[in-house]
């Protein structure tokens, strides 16, 4: 029977640290992502500068295109958003060095929802940036805080560059003291997912094994699927329910890391 209302279509979000945005449109990110017919699209790593970008493929046709990159130095970091739907407030950074200057955050606004871009620091590269790593969730922490008091409905994409749980990575025994699935980064998650209120998007409908966003270039990782699960969709408690379907997209190499793509309830 036709009750003459139209059903409202699930609304696709998906984020991709693309580990170089030029690197990821040679190897067909830009092919594949016209057929996944996304509402809005996060990058993270984009590894340029803007004026870089000035192909047309960098702007995909149908969509708002709003890049944030690092000052500190070209060819390093940087977040993306591509939207269906024009935002109407775009927020740049979060307020502190290592988020404003590595061009870590990028932040749309819409009527009745937020979406970022969030490209956490990674702390592999020694125990300064481990440092810098731990300050950053502490400020991170505020935010988050800041966005429930507001009661603002958000989805924060991105590479958080921590494995949250055992499941999560494949060899969980041997990297138990390695930056990505460290005590200390762990805990943070358990209180993000926790105290604060918010919902791992993927695990809400997902809570298989062996679901991997990131693997090593090295040993044969990916084809042996021995990686990790540090890319996410982090939303805010009142979208719990509005979470509907979630995939990791493996069937082609883009870069080391693989698009995550979840669908919800439609909000606009």
């Amino acid at each position: 029977m036709n009750t003459g209302v139209k059903r409202q279509s699930n609304m696709k979000i998906i984020t991709f640290n693309a580990n170089g945005i030029r690197s990821a449109a040679k190897k067909g990110f830009f092919e594949w992502l016209k057929t996944e017919n996304a509402d809005v699209v996060c990058l993270q790593e984009t590894k340029a500068q803007e004026h870089q970008l000035q192909d047309a493929l960098f702007r995909p046709d149908g969509y708002h295109c709003y890049y944030y990159d690092a000052r500190c130095r070209k060819g390093y970091s940087g977040v993306a958003i591509y939207s269906k739907q024009k935002p109407n407030h775009i927020i740049t950074g979060l307020g502190w060095s290592v988020a404003d200057d590595e061009g870590r955050y990028i932040q749309a606004d819409f009527t009745n929802i937020s979406v970022a871009s969030l490209y956490l620091p990674s702390g592999t590269s020694g125990d300064h940036r481990q440092v810098l790593k731990y300050e950053f969730l502490d400020q991170l922490t505020e935010v988050l805080k800041k966005f429930d008091r507001e009661q603002r409905r958000i989805i924060l994409c991105g590479d958080w560059n921590i494995a949250h749980k055992q499941i999560d990575l494949k060899n969980w025994r041997a990297n138990q003291n390695k930056t990505g699935f460290l005590p200390e980064e762990r805990a943070w998650m358990d209180h993000l997912f926790g105290p604060l209120g918010y919902i791992d998007a993927f695990r809400e409908v997902d809570k298989n094994p062996d679901r991997y966003t990131w693997w090593s270039n090295r040993a044969n990782a990916r084809a042996n699927n021995v990686g990790w699960r540090i890319d996410y969709q982090v939303v805010s408690q009142g979208l719990r329910q509005s979470v509907k379907e979630s995939r990791i997209y493996t069937e082609q190499l883009f870069s080391d890391h693989a698009p995550l793509i979840v669908e919800y309830a439609a909000f606009w």
